[in-house]
């Protein structure tokens, strides 16, 4: 089935979750990359590609109001839910005329502008969903409960999904709308392929890696500063 995407592109970023993993006491979205909240970094990733018509943010209630002085002028921002699925859902219902959506993790703050606008090219050409992916370097096995190692799986049939994930938006709507409450989604993309969809994997980028430890933070400042660097 070929997707016209025709209408705006509109880019939500869930920004309400909590990253204990982080371990900081801000929300993960929020904790800073050499001064400047990961957050604004997504966005501003997102505006450089230079084809998102609007930028969604949605963040926790208590940040409402503080994110419009964190970010650039003309975003828009939304109070979140308490899990990821609720937040996403209000970014949908917030731009319901969306040809092609992207849907980007704010912790993925380095992410290329270059990354950004192949998915948008490719989901204009006609594909239904777009995600970006890179080849697993490490052997991957499946393990139980309790240790115990179940299969080695193939890894040359592993991807590591990144973000933004790109949709047709009526496909997205849709599936969206067939997902009762209480379901637990992480991966945007799994949940189109429940509706039937075929979705695209591209060539990721290693900078569109997720955020997640103290360690990846660390890493995230040090090829900031590096960036900063060429640029200034």
């Amino acid at each position: 089935m070929a997707y016209s995407t025709a209408g705006p592109v509109v880019a939500i970023v869930p920004a309400a979750g909590r990253g204990v993993r982080l371990g900081e006491s801000a929300p993960k979205a929020f904790v800073p990359i050499n001064g400047v909240p990961m957050v604004r970094l997504a966005v501003e990733g997102l505006l450089a590609a230079g084809v998102v018509d609007e930028v969604v943010v949605v963040v926790p209630p208590e940040h409402v109001q503080s994110s419009a002085e964190l970010l650039p002028e003309g975003i828009r921002i939304l109070e979140g839910g308490p899990e990821r699925i609720d937040s996403v859902r209000a970014g949908i219902a917030a731009a319901p005329e969306a040809g092609i959506y992207l849907v980007h993790d704010a912790a993925r703050a380095l992410t290329p502008p270059a990354l950004i606008a192949r998915i948008v090219t490719e989901l204009r050409a006609g594909r239904a969903a777009v995600i970006p992916a890179l080849e697993v370097a490490d052997t991957i096995k499946s393990v139980d409960l309790l240790g115990g190692v179940t299969a080695t799986l193939n890894r040359s049939e592993l991807r590591a999904v990144q973000t933004p994930q790109g949709f047709d938006g009526e496909l997205l709507r849709r599936a969206y709308a067939s997902v009762t409450d209480g379901t637990d989604i992480t991966d945007d993309a799994g949940l189109v392929e429940r509706v039937g969809a075929r979705v695209r994997a591209i060539p990721g980028d290693p900078l569109a890696f997720k955020i997640t430890t103290p360690h990846d933070l660390t890493v995230a400042a040090a090829l900031h500063a590096a960036q900063a660097g060429k640029t200034g």
